[in-house]
């Protein structure tokens, strides 16, 4: 396909009638497939069918061909404007090392997967065909060449990546695998390709800063820009349909301009479950060329106050404290093509389902679209946004190379700046504990360490001059600026990752020996449901130990660890089918323990992230939303223990008692009345006793205290809550022992499906005996109003359909589910 390009427009997209083809032979011979832009190689070659699919059984590693190769992405348009005149061509997101030409003549080369490039076109342009053609590099041999030109050892985190050296590339660190992702090293054009005419200057990125005084905000607009000649030019922006302009003289080189809006009685953005999150349209327009964004006006502060503790770690939003809520993000799959907006969009609908108000965009992955902040404000998501680095030692004594990290970090801190949900920037993952992790740096730990710190320093430096209004963290965990300690396993300051249940194999009840300020990273594996494990897997596949369930778990040992775990707290299942579901209660298991005694721990800990929200491809990992989107348990789960009004029974084990705590993450105090019951494996259900609460909005506050005599040798606690108007309700249990450990009865379910008086589906569910963590229609595609529960006899539970999501897997039968004795 040749595209025309019309000489009256200042910008054409150029994403039409790409194809790529190999540089060299492939295992078939040379191949050349279509290209659709965005998109990535592979994804390019499975729609040809020239590969198997990636994630079927234990394709991957023959699939390497590719990212061993070189490949070549063409297309061609027509020209009808004044060659004469100055043109660019824009490159917003190209993954990775790339040499673009025009006609035969290079125009420029890409080194970033997170730049943008813009390459003058020069004589390179001429009227009528053109022929543009993007040369990728093999990133794995650029990454190879780059180590072996440093003057010194730079070590990768070996066992976690299959692909070496990654860590010398701009590019997602978890293209080279990860103990979750698949070791693929995609490359593409995943952003958009235009062609754009230039006048008297090259308008580059939009910087948004906002001033908040009582009643009005000041919304301060600087423009970053090229210019080529001196020109009086006409600076203007549109903010919500209101106009205004101002004459600015710019001089050749790069320069900036600034314009200021005050806006009366302002529409502020607040987190989800805080108030409307109000969005207003925004383009700035020069020399016929313009940005346009969706804004939003807030204030964001990060509180790190010292206290008697140590140091606070809490997010203020417009003035009010806020009690973060979420889970970690990873890119949307392993295969970016398949990222799509609609795809993201029922991710991140399903983190606001199960009432998360903050995601934490790791630093492993990638900087994401505009669409996605778009989509984040909407939702009223806080994002918490690494720098993308993790869990390895950088090349930066290298100076080009920490030059293309200043400029990616002022590209995207200018490009973000406008989007409310932006919370916190931090400098990276876990780069502070590598430093230990490696032999070389363990001997030569100064070495290192300057290394870091100059990366850290490029960093905080791009946001103290950018100032978009965004705190800046250096890095995560840490206790704070300039401590280089063990952020892992100080719960006094800071924010921490806890890792000691899954990777030390302890107990869950483990997580209720601290107490961190804020909790960013902290996780608990399970198997995704058996319809997503039949995609990937033959019948014989299907038992836990075969070869080809180990590659679909790249975490060493994870498979063991989750089934000693099933044995730890339950009877040991009679099938594959019933330990898949078992490996999922306790993972939901897991994270109830850990955030219920968090949020008890209010306002010393204000955040829990868990690790993590999302899955690349089929695999068993920490998700709680398996590949393709479903709703694994623990996420059924959070939709309860994320509530913002929750009741929760912790343990005082040298007390003997149980204590009973209220809180309340809503903006105003609520009152509750909370009925306590003990619930025997027999059936026999017990009173004891109702309580009336005021809950405040700032701390956790105690309710009750039960002995574990008055809850019964045969029994756990149950309790109900709800607000005066009935707006608030909830349920809970508690377990004083672990559910191997009661002699739980054989219920007889039964489950009816009927339309209510208004067209909607209500499932209704009846037990004859006491029955937990009932779940219907596990790993479906509708979600319910609640899963994975406690049915009692004569309290019928009653289901309605949250969502219908849409899947590319095949339908199941809906059955129910209950753990058995």
């Amino acid at each position: 396909m040749i595209t025309q390009v019309s000489p009256l427009t200042t910008e054409q997209p150029l994403n039409e009638g790409w194809a790529i083809s190999s540089v060299a032979s492939a295992p078939d011979g040379k191949v050349s497939v279509p290209f659709p832009i965005p998109g990535d190689l592979h994804s390019a070659l499975l729609a040809e069918e020239i590969i198997a699919d990636p994630y079927w059984r234990d394709t991957e590693t023959s699939l390497d061909w590719i990212h061993e190769n070189e490949w070549c992405a063409e297309t061609r348009f027509t020209f009808d404007g004044d060659a004469a005149d100055p043109h660019v061509l824009t490159f917003t997101h190209v993954d990775c090392h790339a040499i673009v030409s025009l006609n035969e003549v290079e125009i420029g080369r890409c080194e970033s997967q997170f730049l943008r490039y813009d390459f003058p076109l020069g004589a390179a342009l001429k009227k009528g065909e053109n022929r543009l053609v993007v040369r990728f590099l093999s990133n794995s041999r650029a990454a190879l060449s780059a180590s072996k030109a440093f003057p010194f050892a730079v070590p990768y985190i070996f066992w976690n990546c299959r692909l070496p050296h990654y860590n010398f590339l701009r590019k997602a660190q978890c293209h080279a695998g990860w103990d979750w992702n698949v070791a693929l090293s995609p490359l593409g054009i995943y952003g958009g390709v235009s062609l754009r005419r230039i006048n008297k200057l090259r308008l580059d990125d939009l910087l948004v800063r906002q001033r908040h005084e009582e009643g009005r905000v000041f919304v301060d607009l600087t423009i970053h820009y090229e210019a080529f000649e001196p020109a009086e030019l006409t600076l203007a922006a549109n903010f919500d349909g209101r106009v205004i302009s101002d004459l600015v003289t710019v001089w050749p080189g790069k320069g900036s301009a600034a314009l200021q809006i005050e806006v009366a009685e302002p529409r502020l953005w607040w987190p989800r479950g805080h108030g409307d999150q109000p969005l207003y349209d925004l383009t700035v327009m020069i020399d016929g060329q313009s940005i346009s964004r969706r804004v939003g006006l807030r204030e964001v502060e990060l509180v790190t106050d010292r206290d008697t503790i140590g140091a606070r770690f809490a997010f203020r939003i417009n003035g009010r404290e806020i009690f973060a809520r979420g889970a970690n993000w990873i890119p949307a799959d392993a295969m970016p093509a398949r990222a799509t907006p609609e795809a993201v969009r029922d991710l991140l609908t399903s983190a606001v389902e199960a009432n998360m108000n903050m995601i934490r965009v790791w630093g492993g992955g990638q900087y994401e679209e505009d669409w996605f902040y778009e989509l984040c404000s909407e939702l009223g998501l806080m994002v918490w946004h690494d720098f993308m680095f993790a869990c390895n030692l950088y090349p930066a004594a290298d100076h080009h190379w920490l030059d293309l990290v200043r400029r990616e970090a002022r590209q995207q801190v200018r490009r973000l700046s406008g989007y409310p949900c932006m919370t916190l920037w931090c400098g990276d993952n876990e780069l502070v504990g590598a430093i230990s992790w490696f032999e070389e740096s363990k001997k030569d730990r100064d070495r290192y360490l300057a290394m870091y710190e100059r990366l850290n320093f490029v960093l905080e430096e791009c946001l103290l001059e950018e100032a978009p209004g965004i705190p800046f963290w250096p890095s995560s965990p840490s206790v704070g600026p300039f401590n280089f300690g063990d952020g892992w396993h100080d719960d006094t300051a800071g924010d921490m990752h806890f890792w000691d249940v899954w990777h030390s194999a302890k107990d869950f009840e483990h997580y209720r020996t601290v107490r961190p300020r804020f909790c960013s990273e902290f996780g608990f594996q399970s198997f995704p449901s058996m319809r997503v494990i039949e995609s990937f897997t033959e019948p014989e596949d299907r038992n836990v130990s075969s070869p080809v369930m180990d590659v679909h778990q790249r975490n060493e040992g994870g498979n063991s660890r989750i089934v000693e775990t099933i044995a730890r707290y339950f009877r040991f299942p009679d099938s594959f089918a019933e330990m898949v579901y078992l490996s999922q209660i306790g993972q939901g298991l897991a994270m109830k323990t850990a955030i219920e005694f968090w949020r008890t721990n209010k306002p010393r800990t204000m955040g829990t992230l868990y690790w993590q929200l999302n899955d690349t491809w089929p695999v068993a990992s920490w998700s709680s939303l398996e590949y393709g989107g479903g709703w694994k348990l623990v996420h059924y789960l959070a939709r309860r223990f994320n509530a913002s009004v929750l009741v929760s029974a912790q343990p005082e084990p040298d007390e003997g008692q149980v204590i009973i705590h209220a809180v309340n993450d809503t903006p105003e105090p609520v009152g509750l009345t909370v009925r306590l019951e003990a619930v025997g494996m027999s059936g026999a259900i017990r009173s004891l006793g109702e309580f009336a609460i005021d809950v405040p909005t700032d701390r956790s506050v105690e309710l009750a205290s039960l002995t574990l005599e008055e809850i019964g040798a045969d029994a756990i606690l149950h309790f109900s809550w709800r607000s005066a108007n009935g707006a608030i309700t909830g349920e809970n249990d508690y377990w004083p022992k672990r559910p191997k450990d009661y002699r739980l009865a054989t219920p007889v379910i039964e489950a009816t499906e009927r339309a209510t008086a208004n067209g909607d589906t209500e499932i209704e569910l009846r037990t004859d005996k006491p029955a937990f963590f009932v779940t219907y229609h596990h790993g479906g595609d509708r979600l319910y109003s609640d899963n994975c529960f406690t049915l009692l006899p004569g309290r019928p539970k009653h289901l309605a359909i949250l969502r219908q999501r849409r899947s590319h897997l095949p339908p199941i039968v809906a059955e129910v589910d209950y753990l058995k004795g």
